[in-house]
């Protein structure tokens, strides 16, 4: 059984809790960054015309750098992310859309949410055709990862 860690972070949280997680559970790490890195600007969710805003209210395709070879090799992901607007940020959508995860296991975790998780994984469901979506927990710690990681 082998075990991937797939990631955005935005500001370090989500990182730091992922490198964490995959080295306590002998988990591969892939970091999901857009091709045109956030800057501070771009983040500002404050600021209706920042970047994050424009992609997110737009529904705008945010094109991931990079891919993950043997993708098939992997039989449980684990995908981390802060929430944007009670939902993953679309550059995690384009990641998973990227992807055949069919069979796979899926087990979807964030980071921040000032309101909880909500429905963000039924919200990132249609961009998993074929996974086996095995819920959604809001972390504030690797520990709390790791916890949930050893269950699955």
């Amino acid at each position: 059984m082998k075990t991937l860690i797939a990631y955005f972070s935005a500001q370090g949280t989500t990182a730091r809790i992922a490198r964490e997680a995959a080295e306590a559970l002998s988990a591969d790490l892939f970091e999901i960054r857009p091709e045109k890195p956030y800057s501070f600007a771009d983040l500002r969710f404050t600021n209706p015309f920042a970047r994050c805003n424009r992609e997110k209210l737009g529904g705008k395709d945010v094109p991931v750098e990079g891919r993950i070879e043997s993708f098939e090799e992997y039989d449980t992901v684990m995908i981390g992310f802060p929430i944007w607007y009670g939902s993953a940020p679309n550059v995690v959508n384009t990641f998973c859309r990227g992807y055949d995860w069919t069979g796979k296991r899926v087990a979807v975790f964030a980071t921040s949410g000032g309101s909880g998780i909500g429905k963000t994984a039924e919200k990132l469901r249609p961009y998993l055709g074929g996974g086996n979506l095995l819920g959604a927990r809001l972390v504030h710690s690797a520990e709390e990862l790791i916890g949930w990681g050893s269950e699955l």
